[in-house]
């Protein structure tokens, strides 16, 4: 069994996510706290919390997953952008412990004339700030990136150097797309590629610190850093590939949330659909693996 689901919309009450999400079939499911195109919001109220909560208890749903809006850039440590930005990941931290919402994932941002240098030095300053001024039990998700141009995250190694800029690594933990990774070289197709990618992975992070996968095929091909997503199955990575990847231990595990499109083709349930036939399916010769220990990375 997989624990899946699917990116949820808050429209009209943030409660009724939850209520979408069981009208889906999701186990998990992921939301934006707040419209995710703009700066401004409103603060929760005590009874938005209130419903959002007890719809989530009685639901018997995994998780969920709060994702920070798109505005924000966390590698460009200057100006009245960054400043804002700060300000939005401190804002998130504290509604998804509002929420009881486990994890909140983040993208990480370009760098501009201050280099990758620098984009390590504004992520690290803002989480580590953040931290400082709220203090709650809510993990923050490294969102692994595509490696488009002047972006930091499209590596394990880029990754890791954050990690070891926050003085509480303990709050920190990894989101993994298999789109970006894909895109960004990091093969996941066949049993080999995948069980390569992994011990890499755990070599440099630490599969401990893996905590939510963002299930997405890929219209781009490997090592594109085209980051457009593709539904289940339909893209580069393809069924065969799905199948490895749910098969193998890092990934069974752990909530799995599509963020693919809705449109003639296939629509949110049919991704999940096809995910959970995908793991009811045998993987390719050689891509059951003995599960590896798990280690905290370096």
């Amino acid at each position: 069994m997989v624990t899946v689901g699917v990116h949820v919309s808050i429209a009209k009450s943030i409660d009724l996510a939850v209520d979408r999400a069981k009208e889906i079939g999701c186990d998990t499911f992921q939301i934006f706290s707040r419209s995710p195109r703009g700066w401004s919001f409103k603060d929760l109220t005590e009874e938005q919390v209130k419903a959002f909560r007890g719809k989530m208890k009685a639901s018997g749903i995994v998780g969920p997953v709060d994702h920070m809006p798109y505005l924000p850039n966390l590698a460009s440590p200057k100006g009245e952008h960054y400043r804002r930005s700060v300000d939005t990941l401190k804002a998130e931290l504290h509604r998804s412990g509002q929420l009881g919402i486990p994890y909140l994932v983040t993208h990480l941002g370009h760098y501009h004339d201050e280099g990758k240098e620098g984009g390590y030095a504004g992520v690290t300053g803002a989480v580590n700030e953040a931290f400082s001024a709220v203090k709650n039990d809510v993990m923050l998700l490294l969102e692994t990136t595509s490696g488009e141009k002047n972006t930091v995250g499209g590596t394990f190694e880029d990754i890791r150097q954050i990690m070891d800029g926050i003085g509480e690594p303990e709050r920190v933990g990894v989101c993994y797309d298999t789109c970006h990774t894909f895109v960004g070289g990091y093969e996941l197709r066949t049993p080999e590629g995948l069980g390569e990618t992994m011990d890499h992975f755990d070599e440099v992070i630490g599969l401990s610190r893996l905590k939510v996968v963002h299930l997405n095929d890929a219209k781009g091909d490997f090592g594109s850093h085209w980051d457009r997503h593709e539904h289940i199955g339909m893209g580069s990575i393809g069924e065969e590939g799905f199948r490895n990847i749910l098969h193998h231990p890092a990934f069974a595990r752990l909530p799995l949330v599509c963020e693919t499109p809705v449109d003639e083709r296939r629509d949110d349930v049919g991704n999940i659909r096809k995910v959970r036939e995908l793991a009811e399916k045998e993987a390719s010769p050689g891509g059951r693996k003995k599960p590896r220990k798990v280690t905290g990375g370096r």
